[in-house]
This record gives C-alpha cells, structure tokens and sequence, in this order.
C-alpha cells in the first residue's frame, strides 16, 4: 500500500501546534500528526502529517495560507521496512569502553568492554548520533579520571543508553526520565534486555518534575541530552539538583549554540570543564561549583 507524507514549515509553535491540530480535522484526516522545532537553530517548526491514501493536496495549500506557512510538500514514500533497513545500516559503535549494538550484531561483541544492546525503535539513542556519541565519550573520559558517581539523571533519556552505561559501571541510583511516552516504553524495553530492570528507574516527566527525580537530589551526575531550548530553560533546575562539585554532561547542542548554552550555565554556577564537537553537535562537560 503506498503512504504518503505533507511537510511544513512555518514560525512559531503556537502556530505550528495549532497547524497539527488543524490537519487532524481534516476532511479525510492524516494517520499521524507531528510537530517538531527544528535544529538549525533557525526558530522554524516542521509540521508533517502521515496518510495512507493520497491526501486532499487542495486542502493542504488552504492550511498553509490560513496559518502562513510554507506550501505542503507532498510525496509518496515507497514501501520499506524501516526498522530492517536501520537495523541493516547501524553498525555497532565504540565510545571508549562503551560497545552499543543491535541484536542482529550480537555476535560482533569484543571482549573487554561494556555492552549496550540497543534496538532500532521509536526513541533517539542510538549511539550513532554525534550527541548520545559526545556523551558516551565523555562519559567514559570521566570515569578515566576516577569519578564515580552515586547518583544519577539522565533528562529526555530516549533509549536510556546514559543510564544503561552508567548502571554498568557504579552502584547506586539511576533514574532515566522522558517527557514522551513511547520513549519511556522504550527505554523500560531496553532494560530489561540489558538485565538492568531494577537498576535503573524510568519515569515520564518533564524536566525534573516528578517525586522519583525531587526525592534522590542532588545528583553525582546528570545527562541532558535534549536541544539548545529546553536546556537553556532547564538550566536553574538542573543545577539545584546537582550536588556542589557534581558534573552534568549535555548534549544536543549545535556548534554555533554552545558559547551560548556554556555561558547560561555559568550564570547558574555550572563552569565548563571540556567540550567536544563531532560533526555540527557539541557536547559540554560542566561541573557545579563546590
């Protein structure tokens, strides 16, 4: 059956959100609905709907008018099994002693370092973007220094992959947090398949509103691995739950963004430590001052 997708763009998320809700009332509605900000730091949102019939593209151009935004641009997507063919093109990933793979590269494993199974899904942590990739290594720099950390958040967690290399190498309190849902049943998956349920708490919330987060501060270390806005946002919060000397490690950051976010978290109490770009993604390691 042939699928079809209407893309976007338009400023602002009011108007973007009230875009995607528009669609949904469609005369012949879209099977999904999504709004996203984009991250060329442009301030533009992408609305796309998905159908499974050809859409009303008629429809379609008087939205775009009515909400001022760009023409819909309509295409037809051809029938592909999505999660065989990532699970085809994702080779496993090294990040120091970090070795994240994929079922179906059970058998590539090498000794000696700390597996994460991580399968293609509905959630962002695969390992093979330049953010979770900066976080990994940078984590791993920091247990090569001889950090251990007792208590740990990993913030908009995805996969929960921070959490999960954590887990493996302390003891102590792990809580993986998503605002999304579908994230959260994901990273729940991946526990249990990396023999980690129990060792680590997974919660739905947005930022660190949620008793398992309030009731475990502060934190040895935290992980926000999220985008240049709810980090900015994120930041007075972030730093109260850090204990004084604790490091948070952040990521999602675009290259031209990071003076930027490092200079917000200074005014917090949050120095720079290191920072490492890979591709146009930085990830920033900060300690709270003692």
């Amino acid at each position: 059956m042939p699928t079809f997708t209407a893309l976007t763009t338009l400023t602002g998320k009011p108007a973007a959100q009230a875009l995607g809700e528009a669609l949904e009332r469609m005369q012949v509605p879209p099977d999904g609905v999504g709004v996203f900000e984009m991250e060329d730091g442009s301030g533009l949102w992408e609305v796309g709907a998905y159908f499974t019939a050809r859409p009303d593209e008629a429809a379609l151009a008087v939205l775009a008018a009515a909400f001022d935004a760009a023409p819909f641009v309509v295409s037809e997507l051809p029938e592909t099994d999505w999660v065989a063919h990532v699970r085809r093109e994702l080779a496993p990933v090294r990040a120091g002693r970090f070795f994240v793979y994929g079922s179906h590269d059970a058998d590539k494993v090498p000794p000696g370092v700390e597996p994460l199974l991580i399968e293609a899904a509905m959630a962002f942590g695969t390992g093979h973007h330049g953010t979770t990739l900066g976080c990994l290594r940078a984590l791993d720099r920091l247990i090569e220094r001889g950090f251990v950390a007792a208590r740990v958040a990993d913030i908009g967690c995805g996969t929960a992959v921070l959490a999960m290399a954590a887990a493996r190498v302390w003891d102590g309190v792990f809580i993986a947090s998503d605002i999304d849902p579908v994230a959260v049943e994901v990273a729940l998956a991946n526990l249990a398949a990396n023999g980690l349920s129990g060792r680590v708490g997974c919660v739905e919330a947005a930022g660190f509103d949620h008793p398992d987060l309030a009731g475990n501060a502060p934190f040895d270390l935290i992980f926000a691995n999220i985008l240049k806005g709810p980090l900015v946002a994120l930041a007075p919060d972030l730093v109260r739950h850090l204990r004084p000397g604790g490091q948070a490690i952040l990521s999602g950051i675009l290259a031209e963004q990071a003076d930027e976010v490092a200079q917000v978290y200074a005014r917090e109490g949050a120095g720079e430590l290191a920072r490492e770009q890979i591709g146009d993604w930085v990830t920033l390691h900060l300690a709270r001052s003692a």
